[in-house]
Parts: structure tokens; C-alpha cells; sequence
């Protein structure tokens, strides 16, 4: 069943061949029986509030970005920095490839005692990552003409888009490596180094971004600039975290291995994973496409409506991102019953926290969008953006709860599916269906009715992927 003394046993008699420093294998026995044995709640909160903090900094890397260019008083140059956010959400999508499958693979291997498994997996990602990246930025600087028409700049917006897409595609290796390994890490029962290089990262930013935005006058390219910078020393502080050996995974090229189902096993819960982020900026692009029909003013006020639902879903995402590696380690090791109970608390804790953001987030809408916009018009758009956007914002909790929880078992055609559908399948055709229908307010509140739908498919997909792998596994479980 995965208990204390087994894991323990099993980690000392791996360390005991591959490394002779002592309190290291003390440490990392401690955190990985966190996963094991620790009361629920504590398993899941000391997991869960690291990476909630990681989206606090990224909510707030976001708002700083929009918020010192919003100061240039300027709203093509806001909009410009919206039309820019589906390409980051593509880049954004590679990290999340390798960082939620190789967390699934790896969390799965931890409950397995496969440790040097787990170490091969981490350094693939690394590799794999770092590849994909570099190919993902030639493509940016090489068909850049092409992807400015895309994603609907108008003759306004295409100049200043570009200067922050020229300049944001020679970080996509930084980018690439923080989205990885801020999830990877936490696999390995580590959630405060996993949140430290974000957290680090987006501080950098943020204190960049005044002085180049404004101080230095630079504008939208200062953004850009602070970006990049920001993901380099966070990618930096990931390095180096490897670099010291406190770590029971790798980044060592001598430690890559691809096959053994390593590539396939990362690639089988990393692709849908990243099919959502890519589907996600595909379906940013239709909403630029057909806004944009309603002017730069209303392009302004749905990229800071999403800003500020963007806090709801990014800390909600949060605790999904911090409760899968448990999930994973306690399906590894065979624990139904904890897996049970996790997934019990995780759905009532999330949704919670998820009815208190959306409440808060609507009652302060206002204040938050005129942080951003003073232009009237603009303002007037974002906040009634903002108050459609957020309907759906109670179900988001259960929603990457799930979500996370098919990643965690392994689950590849539930996780596919569901990655297909919220971002494509269904918002897609409702979101031209809702534009004809309705207008402007149908196009926004295409979102909401997507999240709740999608929040009803993965609650099916889950307990039909659970019943299955647990009868795989020979063991009886009751339902939630």
C-alpha cells in the first residue's frame, strides 16, 4: 500500500548505491512520505498552497505587464499586449508538454520506488524541452509577417505586436524550462523549490517592468524585455537547484533516455495537456478575429476582463497542479483509499476557494479594470467583460480537479478529450454560434456556458477513467 517503511527502505537502498550524502536521502524520504502517510488535509494543503502562490505570481506578472503599459495611457498599445497572449499561451503549452507529463510519469514511478526511472524522465524533459523550444522561436522570428495576420492586429496594433513578439520569442528556452519544472519539481514532494523559481522569476519582472515601460519609455518592447529577462532567472534558479545534487531527479545529459516508454509516457498525458494551452490561444485568436469587428476599444476591454478572470482560473489551476503529484504517488503505490480521500478533499477545498475568488472578483471588477483603462469606452467593455466572463467562475474548481486527477492516472484519451473539447470542441461552435445569435454579448458569454458544460464532461470522463484503471488493478474502489 505504499507505506512509510517501504518507501523508505526502498529510497535508502536506492541512495545507498548512487549517492553517500546522507541527510539528502533523509530529506528526501521525509518529503516523499508526505505524499504516503501525512493526514489528508496536510498532504494536500503543504502541496497545494506552493503552487497557488506560483499562480498568485504569475496572476500578478500578468497584471503588472498590462498594468505598466495601461500607464502609457496608451490602449493600442494594451490591446497590442492582448493580441500578443496567444502565442505566449503556445509557448506556454510546450512547457506544460513536458512539465504535466513528465509530473504524471514521474509521480506515478515515485509511488512505484522506480527512482531511477523518475531521474531519466526529468532529464528527457529538460532535453526534449529545450529542443522544442528552440524550434518553437525560429518559427516566431522566420513566419512573424504571417502571424501578426492570424492573430487579428489591425493596422493600429500590428507595430507595436510585433516589437513584443520579436523580442519575446528570443525567451521561449526560459519560458519552456519555468513552466516545466515548476511542475516536474513538485513531483518529487519538493512544492516550495517547485514555486521558488517562478516566484523569483515574476518578482524580476515585475520590478523591471516600471522601469522599462515607463522610465525608460520603451512601452510595449520594455514588457517584452522584462519578460524575458524574468523567465531567465527563474529558469536559472531551476538549473542550478539541479546543479547543487539536493535533487532525486535529473537535468544531466548523461541521464536521458527516451525510450522505455519514457517518451511515450510523457507525450501521452503531455500532449493533451498542451493541446488545451494550444487550443486555448487557436480559440484567443477567433476571439481577437471577431472582436476586433467591434473595435480596438472593445479589444482593449476583453484583454483585461480575461486579467481579471485570469485570477480565479490561475489559482484554481493551482491546487489541481498541487494535488496531482499526490494523486499520482498514491495511485503508483497503490492506495486507493488515500487516492480516494485526496481526491474528496481537493473537490470540496477547490470548490470553495473557487465561489470566494469569483465573489470577490465581481464585487472588484470595477476597480481592477480602471487600473488598467481610462479611456471610457475601454473601461466600459472590461468590466462588463469581466462580469459575464466570471457566471462560470464556482465550477472551475471541480473542473481542474478533475482535470488534474486524469493526468495523475495516467489517463491519455479522458485527458485528450477533455483538452479537445473545453478550449475547441465545444467553445469554438458556441462561440460563433452565441456572436450570431447575440452580438457581442454572445461572444463572451460563450466562455461561461463552455466552462460549465466542460465541468460536467470531466467529472464523467474521471469515474469512467477511474472505474477502468482501478479494475486494471485488480482493486475495488468505492465511488465518490
Amino acid at each position: 500500500m505504499g507505506g512509510k517503511a517501504s518507501h523508505c527502505y526502498e529510497m535508502k537502498q536506492y541512495f545507498s548505491r548512487e549517492n553517500n550524502n546522507i541527510s539528502m536521502k533523509k530529506e528526501d524520504c521525509a518529503v516523499l512520505e508526505v505524499f504516503a502517510n501525512a493526514p489528508i488535509p496536510k498532504a494536500v494543503i503543504k502541496n497545494v498552497i506552493p503552487a497557488i502562490v506560483s499562480m498568485i505570481m504569475v496572476v500578478i506578472y500578468n497584471l503588472a505587464d498590462m498594468f505598466f503599459v495601461g500607464q502609457t495611457h496608451d490602449a493600442l498599445q494594451v490591446a497590442a499586449v492582448s493580441l500578443a497572449t496567444p502565442v505566449f499561451m503556445l509557448l506556454l503549452a510546450f512547457g506544460l508538454l513536458f512539465g504535466i507529463g513528465g509530473t504524471s510519469v514521474i509521480s506515478r514511478a515515485l509511488g512505484e520506488n522506480k527512482f531511477e526511472y523518475a531521474k531519466k524522465t526529468s532529464s528527457f524533459c529538460f532535453w526534449a524541452g529545450n529542443v522544442v523550444a528552440v524550434l518553437c522561436m525560429l518559427i516566431l522570428w522566420i513566419f512573424m509577417d504571417k502571424i501578426l495576420g492570424v492573430i487579428g492586429t489591425s493596422s493600429a496594433t500590428i507595430g507595436y505586436t510585433r516589437s513584443y513578439l520579436n523580442i519575446f520569442a528570443g525567451g521561449s528556452v526560459f519560458v519552456v524550462i519555468c513552466n516545466s519544472f515548476s511542475n516536474i519539481i513538485r513531483a518529487e514532494g519538493k512544492p516550495k523549490q517547485a514555486m521558488m523559481g517562478l516566484l523569483i522569476g515574476n518578482l524580476v519582472n515585475c520590478v523591471l517592468d516600471p522601469i522599462m515601460i515607463l522610465w525608460f519609455g520603451w512601452g510595449v518592447a520594455g514588457a517584452a524585455i522584462a519578460t524575458v529577462i524574468g523567465n531567465a532567472v527563474g529558469a536559472l534558479y531551476y538549473i542550478i537547484y539541479f546543479l547543487r545534487g539536493k535533487s532525486i531527479l535529473s537535468i544531466s545529459i548523461n541521464d536521458f533516455a527516451a525510450g522505455n516508454k519514457i517518451c511515450s509516457g510523457v507525450l501521452s498525458i503531455g500532449i493533451p495537456a498542451s493541446i488545451n494551452s494550444i487550443l486555448i490561444s487557436v480559440s484567443g485568436v477567433f476571439i481577437n478575429n471577431l472582436i476586433v469587428n467591434y473595435g480596438d476599444m472593445a479589444v482593449a476591454g476583453i484583454g483585461v476582463a480575461m486579467k481579471v478572470t485570469l485570477i480565479n482560473l490561475l489559482l484554481v489551476i493551482g491546487v489541481g497542479q498541487g494535488v496531482q503529484p499526490i494523486l499520482g504517488f498514491c495511485y503508483g503505490a497503490k492506495n486507493w483509499q488515500r487516492f480516494n480521500g485526496v481526491m474528496r478533499f481537493s473537490l470540496i477545498f477547490a470548490t470553495v476557494l473557487a465561489v470566494i475568488l469569483t465573489v470577490a472578483s465581481f464585487i472588484g471588477a470595477g476597480v481592477i479594470v480602471k487600473a488598467f483603462l481610462e479611456e471610457p469606452a475601454a473601461y466600459q467593455f472590461g468590466v462588463r467583460f469581466a462580469h459575464l466572463l466570471l457566471i462560470s467562475g464556482p465550477c472551475l474548481g471541480a473542473l481542474f480537479v478533475y482535470s488534474n486527477a486524469l493526468q495523475a492516472l495516467g489517463a491519455a484519451v479522458p485527458s485528450l478529450i477533455l483538452s479537445v473539447s473545453r478550449p475547441g470542441i465545444i467553445f469554438i461552435p458556441i462561440l460563433f454560434l452565441m456572436n450570431a445569435m447575440i452580438g457581442l454579448t454572445g461572444l463572451v458569454i460563450a466562455q461561461p456556458v463552455t466552462d460549465v458544460l466542460s465541468c460536467i464532461l470531466a467529472g464523467v470522463l474521471y469515474i469512467y477513467a477511474r472505474k477502468l484503471l482501478f479494475n486494471k488493478s485488480d482493486s475495488l474502489c468505492k465511488d465518490l
